[in-house]
């Protein structure tokens, strides 16, 4: 991370630590923000919708944004060796301006696409850039969407304090205010609908969000029912919200919702399974995920927390669900159903309002292999150290205790099994590594875990010793 980049992570601590940190904007198991439990759909509509389907206006695109000075780093807890050049693709940012909610914005717009335009799928993944400074929904299935040549388009929809204070001559004209985010998504959107920036005709968009971001989305749906692309098409074609347990309210599109452990615990949406027309929903739940990627972040290394910090592949498995969307927005392939984790509502018997197996694990759920072969159990919400550890990551240092507190709530322990009890499982390493194959296999052809990953979770495998 350059100097700069620190400077301003610790800047915009201050705006960011106590609602917008890690991956929440609210409190950790809630859904995030907002609107994370049972019957709340992330607030009441804005009053100035208007009432029948409306054509928004395309907004101005400014030139590549080229200089002067760094561009703001939205993704940099992509997996090691996983980079964009690794998959030759291309960042490209430019400024978009228009009036929304009677005022008048400047935003920021970063396309992630493939150097090559001949290899662009037609498929793109949309999201409000978090708060506190990621793109994380093209983190959490980056390798799944460069792998695909899928392109990856981030909006700037909160204030841009944190973008002036990197580099003030580069960003200094961004002006945007929350009650502009929906006419700002629909605009924007319906700008990359036209096909100008992804590399070739964009055939279908899906907008995505994880926690902070997942309550953008949900606000939007309103908006959604009503705003049209000057052609008077939807703008987008399916929604996609993770890391987020709210009751959401019914589209005409499809909608896959991921909560994680970390919402199941709390009070999670009772939502059931449609292929109805106008209520098209699954509901995905993936035993032993968390709230955030602990495997990747940044801002997790070194680790804050009191316990080993979980390595479950959160990508692998959010590109599941963001597979089966596109699948079905694009090709109507209509995804399969799911078991959702069992729940028993009682913390004195285990510690957790979560049914769990023999091993501390959730019952029930979508199965991986890191639940069905465990060499570890799964635990939610860590300690954080205290004092804070040594050389903590700039963002951990910068915001002490409180941002440690947090990003530790957010995340997952991975505890490992001891030696004895992994020969008692399973007899020999080749025996635990036979059985995780055997079992990976089936989870894809079941359409649980998409083969591209599959290198990386026989990898987990190899790493575990006994």
């Amino acid at each position: 991370m350059s100097t700069i980049r620190i400077a301003v992570v610790a800047a915009a601590v201050t705006l960011c630590v106590s609602t917008l940190s890690g991956q929440i904007g609210g409190a950790p198991g809630g859904g995030g923000f907002p609107g994370g439990g049972r019957g709340r759909a992330g607030g009441a509509p804005p009053a100035n919708l208007p009432e029948t389907p409306t054509a928004v206006a395309l907004p101005t695109l400014s030139a590549e944004v080229t200089g002067p000075g760094p561009m703001f780093d939205s993704s940099p807890s992509l997996a090691p060796g996983k980079g964009l050049a690794a998959f030759n693709y291309e960042t490209h940012e430019y400024f978009v301006s228009g009036t929304a909610n009677g005022e008048p914005y400047t935003t920021r717009l970063v396309v992630r696409k493939p150097a090559d335009n001949s290899k662009f799928s037609g498929l793109v993944l949309a999201e409000a850039m978090h708060g506190s400074g990621a793109a994380h929904m093209f983190e959490f299935t980056s390798i799944y969407t460069m792998s695909s040549g899928h392109a990856a388009v981030e909006i700037l929809t909160t204030p841009p304090a944190q973008f002036v204070a990197l580099n003030e001559a580069r960003y200094r004209n961004l002006k945007l205010n929350g009650a502009q985010t929906n006419e700002i998504l629909a605009q924007v959107g319906a700008l990359v609908r036209s096909g100008m920036l992804a590399g070739g005709p964009v055939r279908k968009m899906v907008l995505g969000g994880t926690s902070m971001t997942a309550g953008v989305l949900i606000n939007y749906l309103p908006a959604h029912m009503v705003y049209r692309t000057p052609q008077m098409q939807r703008v987008y074609d399916g929604f996609l919200p993770m890391s987020n347990g709210a009751l959401i309210r019914d589209v005409d599109v499809p909608m896959i919702h991921v909560p994680t452990m970390h919402e199941v615990s709390g009070n999670i949406t009772n939502k059931q399974d449609s292929d109805e027309p106008g209520k098209q929903y699954r509901l995905y739940e993936f035993s032993g995920m968390g709230h955030i990627d602990t495997r990747d972040s940044v801002r997790l290394k070194p680790n804050p927390c009191a316990d080993p910090l979980s390595t479950f592949p959160v990508q692998a498995y959010m590109s599941v669900a963001l597979d089966h969307l596109l699948k079905w927005v694009d090709k109507g392939t209509v995804p399969p159903r799911a078991p959702r984790i069992l729940l028993d509502r009682d913390q004195s018997n285990d510690g957790s309002m979560m049914a769990l197996d023999q091993y501390g694990n959730p019952q029930g759920g979508i199965r991986t292999v890191y639940v069905d072969v465990p060499a570890a159990k799964y635990v939610i919400r860590p300690a954080a150290l205290n004092p804070v550890v040594a050389n903590a990551a700039p963002y951990i240092a910068a915001g002490g205790q409180n941002a440690a507190n947090l990003m530790c709530g957010l995340s997952t322990a991975q505890i490992a099994f001891a030696p004895a009890k992994l020969k008692e499982l399973y007899k020999s390493k080749q025996g635990y590594v036979k059985s995780v194959e055997t079992r990976l296999t089936a989870l894809e052809k079941s359409g649980w875990s998409l083969p591209l990953y599959r290198e990386v979770i026989l990898g987990d495998a190899a790493k575990v010793n006994f």
